[in-house]
């Protein structure tokens, strides 16, 4: 029975296993998304899958389900690979609560972390693997894992994976990998260039498609205010004190986001940064204190705008405009979460008409403009240049090799 937001009542009739059913129930997963109503029954019977929802509407419980339900069938391993450690290590803690009862053990391999410790999990012969691709392929190289038990393969928030940098070290995977496995691919958002690139490696992969790729987030309302640079700090003030919940700030480079956790202290509100200059365990210090509600505000380049999952965010500020369009869809993923209402901000300079303008017309939203009583409003400039691209911004573009060195322990 499907009620009106497109969802199944209960989890019962899709071809889930009891035992896993009495899992869902016990932590309390009782109406199925779209994307798992969609996705879960033809993964369940070993068909690949490209599957494309917005982001914080259950594409790991998609993916997880299936896999656990089917390795509990049949040897081997499966293997989930992520763009993010914080993305890794948030699958798995979603793995493990499904696969427990089943007697299955997971691993966890992402750079930063001991690998003694990897090393250890993985002589207790795990059936699952959540890895960051260049961890994976450092304890491969060390036999530590082998490939060829591969059965199946996820590659969560694809579009990344496929891109920036990632692509050489998939293919690496891709071809060390059995090619009689089930592939799986899930994100928010699904450029056909990717496309092209994901097809080559699946068998007959159905599409599914439950909001088209770039579509943002229902609950998410969006505002846009023009000022110039050297306002944006006072107009951040401003918007600090309007508002009194949880604030996930994203700042274009990393240096930055360091400044901008002083001024945000000195603005008296507790605040934590989260960027790829951050260690493991900082990054994780500032996610959890973020969570318990320590820090009031983290403040995070684009590594955090896909995978973290923190329920309640009432705001997310673009501080700056991301430089690809498609992070916009996935930083403000991170409010409205779950069916909750959420609030996305974005602070834009005169000469940033064409950045807007792209995320428009890939969201299909108008950013309503508004303006601060205490600010001096501006407007775009008519005809004004694409901006230009500062030495800081040279690797956001795609397939830039230069990454593959900074990305391979991520």
């Amino acid at each position: 029975m499907t009620n009106k937001t497109g969802n199944t009542d209960n989890f019962y009739g899709i071809g889930i296993a009891p035992g896993i059913l009495a899992t869902l129930e016990h932590i309390k997963f009782k109406i199925p998304t779209p994307i798992q109503v969609k996705a879960i029954p033809p993964a369940i019977r070993g068909e690949d899958i490209v599957g494309i929802a917005q982001t914080g509407t259950g594409k790991t419980h998609a993916f997880a389900i299936p896999m656990v339900q089917r390795l509990a069938q049949k040897q081997g391993i499966g293997l989930v690979l992520a763009p993010t450690r914080e993305l890794a290590i948030q699958i798995e803690e979603a793995v493990r609560i499904l696969a427990r009862p089943s007697g299955m053990l997971t691993a966890c391999l992402i750079g930063g972390a001991s690998m003694v410790n990897q090393i250890t999990a993985l002589r207790k012969n795990p059936r699952i693997v959540i890895a960051t691709p260049g961890r994976f392929l450092d304890h491969v190289s060390q036999w530590n894992v082998l490939p060829e038990e591969v059965v199946m393969l996820v590659l969560d928030e694809a579009d990344r994976m496929l891109d920036m940098g990632f692509l050489p070290q998939i293919e690496k995977i891709l071809k060390s990998i059995p090619k009689n496995r089930q592939t799986m691919l899930f994100s928010a958002t699904m450029p056909q260039a990717i496309m092209k690139i994901a097809s080559g490696y699946m068998k007959l992969p159905i599409s599914l498609e439950v909001a088209p790729s770039g579509t943002a987030a229902e609950g998410v309302t969006h505002e846009l205010f023009i000022v110039k640079k050297e306002a944006k700090l006072k107009l951040l003030s401003k918007v600090l004190k309007q508002y009194q919940g949880p604030v996930l700030l994203f700042s274009r480079t990393k240096r930055y986001a360091s400044k901008l956790v002083r001024v945000i202290r000195d603005m008296r509100h507790s605040a934590a940064e989260i960027h790829s200059n951050r260690s493991l365990a900082q990054r994780r210090e500032a996610l959890d204190g973020f969570k318990s509600g320590k820090y009031r505000v983290l403040v995070a380049t684009d590594i955090a705008s896909r995978g973290i999952d923190v329920t309640g965010i009432e705001l997310v500020i673009n501080f700056d405009l991301p430089d690809d369009p498609e992070n916009y869809v996935h930083r403000i993923g991170r409010t409205g979460r779950a069916g909750l209402k959420g609030h996305a901000i974005s602070f834009a300079t005169p000469d940033q008409s064409s950045d807007v303008k792209s995320i428009e017309k890939l969201t299909k939203v108008t950013l309503p403009v508004s303006k601060h009583p205490d600010i001096i409003a501006e407007q775009f400039m008519q005809g004004a240049p694409p901006p230009q691209r500062h030495h800081h911004q040279r690797y956001a573009k795609p397939y830039n090799h230069n990454r593959q060195h900074r990305r391979k322990n991520t």
